[in-house]
């Protein structure tokens, strides 16, 4: 479900209020908005955010030129792997040239006469969205843009035919014209608004790439692979298990939750103190995820908590969580009351329940006394670590989710000490 974004009114006033405008000509005109917002062969003198850093005022400058290399709009020795990567890096590092990356994708995806260049400005716009997000101030602005697009293929198509017939006609005489692609190269720009949108809503929440190591080549391609490929992180269990139907057709559970389950026990994770509260290195959870995203489990890992961090992060970060929403309200209602708590995990969409039980399975091996005595995580820490993973309150109210995180832990703390799992073992 799409939340209705901003207005276009309230869009042409946001950028009234932030743009840096440009002027042009040897009178030093101010260009329009409209102007300022549409594609743009030339470079740029100054930023398109009005910002007092000197860094950012050069840095903003150079990006429009490596955002035109990847579109394909200005010539470059680097491949566009390697362009992306510098860009991405450069707003990575420096949090203030973020929202102007994403104004300069804006620009030069509006009014556009070149669907290839347009597309893949709209992939960089992608790929940058699984790094960083826009600053809190800007993404209801980005947002409205992607938003606009959701539908927009029709639309798209005939405004370049009426782009390119009024620069046709301009252009009548032996002026140098730029090469005319209406030709549509590559995915509809509707994919790429759709997944951006819904890449947005989720990058606003996490925050994007965590950790010290600067992004990788491997990382890029990952990014832009995840546009037509989803990610096993961040889609829902039915997309999970409709994408390993042809590699592991017999599975009745998502192969990335029993295959880190069980590294984090081959590991001696039930002998690990800590295991689950104490996070494991950021940048080797990052490394797991991409090795995990291209279905590889590496044979080198010897720290328990790699596999327990990124385990809890695929659950967290679920399109929906393993407990739908629709389930909230009855769990938080029943977290003293072992029969109905029980009952409320019978009445799951079968795959939900088959996920939950095996979940609660594997966390009932660290609740037995032997394990509680080496990792010092008795039942009650087991339930606050996992509980935010299996249920999201959905308020906005400080107050009312302070009281329902206690009732979300005693509700899985109910199932850890009563649910039979006995039939999830061997279950693949």
């Amino acid at each position: 479900t799409l939340r209705k974004p901003i207005s276009q009114s309230s869009m042409a006033d946001w950028a009234s209020k932030n743009l840096n405008m440009h002027t042009q000509g040897i009178f030093r005109r101010r260009i329009s908005i409209s102007n300022m917002l549409s594609w743009n062969g030339g470079s740029i003198k100054k930023p398109m955010l009005i910002t007092s850093n000197r860094t950012i005022k050069k840095e903003a400058c150079e990006m429009f030129k490596l955002v035109q290399s990847y579109m394909g709009d200005r010539q470059t020795r680097m491949d566009r792997n390697h362009v992306a990567l510098v860009t991405v890096t450069k707003c990575w590092s420096m949090q203030g040239l973020r929202d102007e990356l994403y104004i300069q994708l804006i620009r030069q995806t509006t009014d556009n006469t070149c669907y290839r260049s347009l597309a893949w400005g709209w992939e960089l716009m992608a790929i940058s969205l699984a790094f960083f997000s826009p600053s809190p101030k800007f993404q209801s602005y980005l947002e409205g843009y992607i938003y606009r697009h959701l539908d927009s293929d029709e639309n798209i198509a005939q405004r370049i035919k009426e782009l390119v017939d009024l620069k046709n006609k301009k252009n009548s005489k032996s002026r140098k014209k730029r090469k005319q692609n209406t030709e549509e190269e590559g995915l509809p720009i509707s994919t790429y608004a759709k997944y951006c949108y819904r890449k947005l809503q989720k990058v606003a929440v996490t925050g994007g790439k965590k950790g010290l190591r600067k992004p990788t080549v491997e990382e890029i391609t990952h990014a832009r692979n995840a546009i037509v490929t989803p990610s096993l992180f961040g889609s829902s269990l039915e997309e999970i298990m409709l994408r390993q139907q042809d590699m592991y057709p017999g599975h009745k559970l998502p192969w990335v939750q029993t295959q880190l389950s069980q590294q984090v026990l081959a590991l001696g994770g039930e002998q690990t103190e800590g295991i689950f509260r104490i996070p494991g290195d950021i940048d080797e959870v990052n490394a797991l995820k991409l090795q995990v995203d291209q279905w590889r489990i590496p044979s080198g890992l010897s720290d328990p908590n790699i596999p327990a961090s990124l385990l809890k992060l695929w659950y967290r970060e679920l399109e929906e969580p393993v407990i739908p929403q629709e389930f909230y309200k009855e769990c938080i209602s029943n977290y003293e009351n072992p029969d109905a708590a029980v009952a409320v995990v019978q009445l799951l969409p079968e795959l939900n329940k088959l996920v939950l039980c095996y979940l609660i399975h594997f966390l009932q091996i660290f609740a037995q006394p032997s394990n509680v005595g080496r990792t010092k995580m008795d039942v009650n820490n087991l339930a606050m670590v996992m509980a935010p993973n299996c249920l999201r309150c959905q308020s906005d109210d400080p107050r009312i989710i302070f009281e329902n995180t206690r009732k979300e832990m005693s509700f899985l703390r109910m199932l850890i000490v009563h649910l039979d799992t006995s039939f999830i073992e061997g279950l693949v």
